[in-house]
């Protein structure tokens, strides 16, 4: 493995050149593909022989065909080139073991030379091959990841419906994971869905939607529901504190997620600003991300650990599944 910015050395001397370059959202929803596109004129420069480039890159239908007449156009006279999507399924903080063990390797092509090249280079890799056409590789990524934040939405509109019903939502959700066809992956209640995937493609697939004509209204709650589990906890505390003013509240986990110290859109900031802004004071322990989150929450008093940060605490709120939080004698942080 060789890390390199030169696009000379690296693209000409590769049989395969993957894109995988970030793609946020912009203020209207969309994705934002201006790396995307700049870095394929790069790769189209620099091309020597024959060349498949793939993008691996979340991007909406239709981009792949305009990344290969980018490729077309910057490329030099008698260069060869394919092009393909192969859209990543990674999960934060395990992408090593999601890469040699995936679900699936999807690969949309429209050459079956750029096909049989990528067949090759995954072959090491015991997964089912779904061979298909760009657009079809390109939704799939968007449809995967809305439909697990859907899921995770379901699971906290089930949970709020179980604390108004007199119902355990833990068991209602448990019982319904039992089922094959449902699964208990992503049925967990909490504050929501955060991270650089989940937000910005549920907000990238709808846009894609409304631009042809198809108001995504389901996609559209799954936003919304998203966004009042952040705020129904900062109900339930209110609810249990009564008046927040000078409240000291702990937080547990400040990263959307275990295993990274990854704050993009975490729950935790929201939560956060809106108990700050009933008066309540704030400290805080997350195992990694921390000085990450310095940089975006304000008037935070971090501690050292766990036990810590629950020190002269009115309530303690969990917002991060790490898995040292599971194994904490809460009864000894009771008493701290």
């Amino acid at each position: 493995m060789i890390f390199t910015l030169d696009y000379k050395s690296s693209v000409s001397e590769s049989d395969v050149v993957f894109i995988a370059v970030g793609t946020p959202t912009t203020k209207t929803g969309d994705a934002d593909l201006s790396t995307v596109l700049e870095v394929a004129k790069k790769i189209g420069q620099n091309l020597e022989g024959y060349t498949v480039v793939a993008t691996k890159s979340t991007v909406p239908a239709g981009t792949n065909k305009k990344v290969k007449r980018i490729l077309k156009e910057s490329k030099l006279q008698g260069v060869e080139v394919d092009y393909a999507s192969v859209p990543e399924f990674l999960r934060e903080g395990s992408a090593i073991s999601d890469t040699t063990n995936p679900d699936r390797i999807v690969i949309g092509a429209e050459s079956k030379r750029a096909q049989e090249m990528l067949i090759k280079l995954h072959e090491p890799i015991n997964a089912p091959l779904v061979l298909t056409n760009f657009e079809t590789a390109e939704l799939i990524k968007y449809a995967a990841n809305a439909f697990l934040a859907l899921k995770i939405s379901y699971a906290n509109a089930i949970a709020k419906l179980s604390e108004l019903l007199g119902a355990d939502a833990l068991k209602v959700l448990e019982g319904i994971g039992m089922d094959k066809r449902i699964g208990n992956m992503f049925l967990s209640p909490g504050p929501g869905y955060g991270g650089s995937c989940f937000p910005k493609d549920v907000r990238a697939l709808i846009s894609i939607a409304k631009d042809n004509d198809y108001p995504f209204s389901l996609l559209e709650e799954v936003e919304n529901i998203n966004h009042q589990s952040r705020r129904d906890i900062v109900r339930k505390a209110r609810k249990i504190l009564g008046d927040m003013r000078d409240r000291r509240i702990a937080i547990l986990g400040l990263a959307f997620k275990a295993n990274t110290d990854d704050m993009r859109d975490a729950p935790a900031i929201d939560i956060i600003n809106l108990l700050q802004n009933d008066g309540a004071k704030i400290s805080a322990f997350d195992p990694q991300s921390m000085d990450t989150a310095a940089s975006v929450l304000r008037d935070v008093d971090y501690k050292k650990d766990a036990y810590e940060v629950t020190k002269g605490a009115d309530l303690l709120i969990v917002l991060t599944e790490w898995n040292e939080f599971r194994e904490l004698d809460f009864q000894l942080l009771k008493i701290i």
